[in-house]
């Protein structure tokens, strides 16, 4: 049963990796927004925005050591998006059912969006992380363990975000409808620590940018890159990406079954 089932998975990754080399305009449109405010807050709002992190003179190398933590998550939470489109054009343009018409594992479908999707995401983080190197980025101080445990916790935010989008388009009628859906995977970030510190925004609105998912995440990830302080954030992540991950395979296989 289980070779059948990593068989099945296989077969349904290939699938899903072709779709996104046969149509890359999806996964591209995505990858634009990250890059496209990446160079935006550094090279239009760098100057402004350090002065004020930094309490005097204008430093936009400090600027893009802080921007591009946030940034190569908020790519993970942009390429995921894609997912939960191809999920919903599998669900409402009658592949699934003649899927479960074949003798093949039933959780495969699934597996098969979710392995291909992280794959994406590291591709993309990788890439967001290129154009980063190329405009200054810097982490001269992380050892070879501390980057390990940065990409293992790229890997795990990833696994954690793609569940949540297969659960949103399972549930939407039409490709559209889960785009829209998923949009808060790319808001939340814009309401974290990614662009400005948690305390320099108004007081009640704080604990809110404090501890929704990405904000930790955020942090630990300057911490391994940057040697800059993780303290609780380093398990609230680890928290979040666990709790999201068992949130959205429930959430997912129930809905799938059901369906």
């Amino acid at each position: 049963m289980t070779t059948f089932a990593v068989r099945d998975s296989s077969t349904m990754l290939r699938r899903n990796l072709l779709h996104a080399r046969r149509y890359p305009s999806l996964t591209l449109n995505l990858l634009l927004t990250p890059i496209m405010l990446l160079l935006l807050f550094v090279y239009i709002f760098g100057d402004a925005l350090s002065a004020g992190i930094t309490g005097g003179e204008p430093d936009r190398a400090r600027y893009i050591a802080y921007l591009v933590p946030g940034l190569l998550l908020m790519t993970i939470g942009s390429t995921v998006i894609g997912t939960a489109v191809s999920v919903s054009n599998d669900m409402t343009e009658g592949i699934i059912a003649r899927f479960r018409t074949m003798a093949i594992h039933r959780g495969s479908v699934l597996v098969g969006h979710v392995i291909g999707s992280v794959l994406q995401s590291v591709a993309s983080v990788i890439l967001v992380g290129a154009v980063a190197v190329a405009i200054g980025f810097r982490s001269t101080d992380a050892t070879v363990m501390e980057w390990l445990a940065a990409f293992g916790l790229l890997v795990l935010f990833a696994l954690a975000l793609t569940w949540i989008a297969v659960g949103m388009g399972l549930v939407s009628p039409n490709a559209e409808a889960a785009s829209n859906n998923a949009m808060p995977l790319i808001l939340l970030p814009l309401l974290s620590s990614a662009f400005v510190p948690v305390d320099s925004m108004p007081g009640w609105f704080q604990p809110i940018a404090e501890y929704q998912p990405f904000t930790p995440a955020i942090e630990t990830l300057r911490g391994l890159l940057l040697g800059t302080g993780i303290g609780h954030n380093g398990w609230l992540a680890v928290a979040w990406c666990v709790g999201l991950t068992l949130l959205g395979y429930s959430w997912s296989t129930s809905r799938f079954n059901r369906s």
